[in-house]
């Protein structure tokens, strides 16, 4: 193919790179997001929401909480609930905002967005700008580890918002953790994690990572990270979608923010102040 070609090709194929957050999102008809809760709609005793879910994500919430709730965290986004559900009480809309600062926050109760609260405004003046990640695949399936692969592509090119992917923890800010974390793997995640320089992030992307999964009760996983480390970043999904992952860390940083039409944030030009403040916190 000659050079002319190829420059054919590229003005026939046009721009690549999705909207968000500048536009409109197109999402497939299919596209399972964010689901939905009307618990007005459960009959008294009925549970065959409970019974269909295969990792106990949707039932009543217990004794003193009332009402009935769909952990995330452990939602596989299989949809059972919503054809065991007589009453239609359980959807999934094309929401992809799936990301929380805490893990109680992943527990859905009614229609309402999940969007991540930011960080403070000194890591954020850190982080904002520049963005290195190092993933751990702690015995996961390859689902999320190519969601979040595909976030460096054309399509969502997450590297115009300055977060990349880098091969040694030496050189990154954050860690992102998929995968149920197996036995086999605890050891060389907390080493990857120590290795990292503070001030640094934890993300905790998919279910596996949050909860176990479906592996979840395994005496060879750790049902999730959160007894091991201390997640900023809580992402959903089996597997989350690549907007969820950029939708939640642009939030994470301040760089997004709003509700139902999101609000895109311009970070002002650094400062010498600024830059010397940060450099600082980070040699800390």
């Amino acid at each position: 193919m000659s050079l002319l070609d190829i420059l054919r090709v590229r003005a026939r194929e046009g721009r690549q790179t999705v909207a968000y957050p500048d536009g409109p999102v197109k999402l497939p008809e299919r596209f399972r997001g964010r689901p939905t809760l009307d618990a007005s709609r459960c009959p008294d005793g009925c549970e065959r929401c409970a019974e269909a879910c295969p990792t106990d994500a949707v039932g009543p919430l217990g004794a003193g909480a009332g009402g009935v709730g769909l952990d995330l965290g452990r939602c596989l986004f299989c949809a059972d609930c919503v054809e065991a559900c007589p009453e239609g009480a359980i959807a999934f809309t094309r929401d992809f905002r799936l990301a929380a600062r805490t893990r109680g926050a992943l527990v859905v109760q009614r229609d309402e967005a999940l969007l991540a609260e930011a960080l403070g405004q000194k890591l954020r003046e850190l982080f904002g700008r520049s963005l290195k990640l190092r993933e751990v695949c702690a015995g996961g399936c390859n689902g999320c580890e190519a969601e979040l692969n595909a976030c460096g592509n054309i399509q969502f090119d997450m590297g115009r918002f300055g977060i990349q992917w880098v091969a040694s923890p030496r050189h990154a800010d954050g860690l992102v953790l998929t995968g149920p974390v197996t036995e086999n793997m605890r050891d060389a995640l907390l080493r990857t994690y120590e290795a990292i320089p503070a001030p640094k992030l934890v993300i905790a992307v998919g279910a596996c990572a949050i909860s176990g999964g479906p592996f979840r009760g395994s005496p060879a996983v750790r049902d999730g990270v959160g007894d091991l480390l201390p997640v900023d970043l809580w992402l959903p999904g089996c597997p989350p979608h690549p907007l969820t992952f950029l939708d939640g860390v642009l939030r994470l940083l301040g760089r997004v923010q709003g509700g139902r039409e999101a609000e895109i944030v311009r970070l002002p030009q650094a400062t010498s102040e600024s830059r010397a403040a940060a450099g600082a916190l980070k040699g800390r």
